[in-house]
């Protein structure tokens, strides 16, 4: 059995929070969650979680039967550092497994280097493994040196390696996998006998090393994965980091990014081939979308489904769905669900919320439709609101399919305006609209002769 030990009971007092630091988010998810799909994504099959500080809120998060939570206690006399950290989970170990330590800040590490990991570590017989880097600046990691078989030696730390070992670039990483039995065994051999009076994992490979067995380290690919988390700074740089990654395998499917580093997309948002998505786009959450698709600048799309073809421009999309070959914007809103149809247009200034319009209907501009129930070819003209809130209650309209509405109008819901009904420019409908009726409500106009002259007004230009 494959088991991993994710160590996230850290304080990060230097993200400067009231968050516990593994739940802080990049691209749209906590930083935890990275590290337990890696996992999870190598077919691990059992994820232990230390947790600390925060640990209630993290709980609450990942409620998840597949990840098991150990605290690590918290007090003044309370012993601390990694090795202590690991000790929490000892329980969940089985002799025959083989263990992986991982850390909770640590979001750019990935399900393949993890795989690699364990497969290096059981096909070279080793009885524990440390994952390293080779990095251009080494300065304050510990350093690993080698015996000439490539096996480890030891680790020494940056502040006790010679000038000779400073030289070395490759650094450890934190991350190690072991044999489960003896890392139990070593775990109960390490001690706190150091300047800062914690148990550092650390000296479980030293353990393992003057009793012969055999400890060996895996090189990563890409150094970045290491990177931890302990600041704002460091938080954008992975940000940064798993953007580009993730826009980048979006490009690989066929999608066109025309400027990735101003494109933000989460992982798992799904995106049909052929689709052009321009600077200072926003996708976001369960959304997906179709092939063909054109998504102008600083659109907003969230928990959403747009189909094929579809054109938005500047707009915001909450909670909707959206048909094939529709036009949305520029500055449209559609707010939760609202259920667009195909081939229609909402456009300029345009709101919808929880309504659903269908096939072919216009709204062009300066419209708002709130609880409402539009058919097919229904226009729906410049200035039109539909009124569903008498201050305590909501109430929905109803326009039925080829219905006209005019410009400046007012439908008080609830209200009805059947098929082919027309309602005239400037109208406050309050009640139905027959097919095929020409409904007129407004007040008769009045012209009254002479009034500028009247009042004086004539000469004030």
């Amino acid at each position: 059995m494959n088991i991993s030990i994710i160590l996230a009971a850290g304080e990060g007092t230097r993200m400067k929070s009231k968050l516990p630091k593994v739940l802080h988010r990049v691209c749209g998810k906590p930083i935890l969650e990275y590290v337990i799909n890696a996992s999870k994504g190598a077919e691990i099959e059992k994820n232990i979680v230390i947790v600390g500080h925060g640990g209630d809120s993290i709980r609450e998060y990942f409620k998840d039967d597949s990840v098991i939570f150990k605290t690590q206690p918290i007090g003044d006399n309370t012993p601390y550092g990694t090795g202590f950290a690991v000790m929490q989970g000892i329980d969940c170990i089985e002799d025959d497994s083989t263990v992986i330590i991982l850390y909770g800040d640590t979001p750019l590490i990935t399900k393949d280097t993890v795989s690699k990991l364990i497969n290096y570590h059981n096909s070279c017989g080793y009885d524990g493994t440390v994952l390293t880097a080779v990095v251009e600046n080494p300065t304050g990691y510990g350093r690993i040196i080698r015996e000439e078989t490539g096996n480890i030696l030891k680790i020494v730390e940056h502040k006790d390696a010679s000038e000779e070992e400073k030289e070395i670039k490759e650094i450890n990483s934190g991350i190690y996998c072991f044999n489960g039995k003896l890392l139990k065994y070593a775990l109960g051999k390490i001690d706190n006998n150091n300047a800062q009076g914690e148990y550092y994992v650390t000296d479980v490979i030293s353990i393992l090393k003057e009793e012969d067995y055999k400890v060996g380290a895996y090189i990563i690919e890409d150094s970045r994965e290491i990177h931890g988390v302990n600041s704002r700074n460091q938080l954008a740089f992975s940000e940064e980091i798993m953007r580009n990654r993730i826009n980048s395998n979006y490009m690989k499917q066929g999608i066109t990014i025309i400027n990735p580093e101003h494109t933000y997309i989460e992982e798992g948002v799904k995106i049909g081939r052929d689709t052009i998505i321009y600077p200072g786009v926003i996708i976001e959450g369960n959304t997906e979308i179709g092939e063909d698709c054109v998504i102008k600048q600083n659109t907003k799309i969230l928990n959403s489904i747009i189909g094929d073809k579809v054109e938005i421009e500047s707009s915001t999309i909450e909670d909707s769905s959206i048909g094939d070959s529709t036009h949305i914007g520029p500055y449209a809103h559609l707010r939760p669900n609202s259920r667009i149809g195909k081939n229609v247009k909402i456009g300029n200034f345009v709101e919808v919320k929880n309504s659903i319009i269908e096939d072919n209907s216009k709204a062009g501009h300066l419209a708002y439709i709130g609880d409402a129930e539009v058919g097919k070819n229904v226009n729906i003209g410049c200035g039109v609101v539909f009124v569903n809130y008498n201050g305590r209650e909501k109430f929905r309209t109803i326009v039925g399919d080829d219905a006209f509405i005019g410009s400046n109008s007012n439908l008080v819901a609830p209200v009805i305006v059947k098929e082919l009904g027309y309602v005239a420019a400037g109208s406050t409908i309050t009640k139905e609209v027959g097919e095929g009726v020409l409904s007129i409500a407004r007040a008769p106009q009045v012209n009254k002769e002479g009034w500028v002259e009247k009042k004086g007004y004539k000469n004030h230009k």
